[in-house]
């Protein structure tokens, strides 16, 4: 991906946050530690705990999890793409079924291509879920 340069931090929760996202993308095995609660509806934080709670390395399919929660895949897809902490709640290891969108890797915040998926690749080879 493009390097950026980075944003500065106006508060002292933003300068943690970019700390942890530095050592997140130093180790993959960095546990975020922030006091975030993400806003949604029950059921997409139902959905956002389930996805919380698939180890890093690991993938699960929407169906999957879907058939977990008693749901369509579609709508677990709806409540990733509403993902506003979309690195801190894992929702890059939600994929598709093999042979899906994207091979088997499904979209990533509502886009099905282009930028945001090469995010979600690079997430989950980062990872070590994914290797091509």
């Amino acid at each position: 991906l493009p390097v950026r340069p980075e944003l500065a931090a106006r508060t002292p929760l933003a300068r943690e946050a970019a700390a942890q996202l530095r050592a997140y993308l130093a180790d993959a095995g960095y546990a975020f530690d922030l006091p975030l609660q993400a806003r949604g509806t029950a059921f997409q934080q139902q959905v956002w705990r389930r996805i919380g709670a698939i180890p890093r390395g690991e993938t699960r399919a929407y169906g999957q999890l879907a058939g977990e929660l008693g749901t369509a895949a579609r709508a677990v897809g709806q409540a990733c793409g509403a993902n506003p902490l979309p690195i801190v709640i894992d929702c890059h290891r939600v994929v598709a079924a093999a042979g899906g969108l994207n091979a088997g890797l499904g979209g990533f915040a509502h886009a099905r291509g282009g930028f945001l998926v090469e995010i979600k690749r690079w997430l989950l080879r980062h990872e070590g879920a994914l290797r091509d």
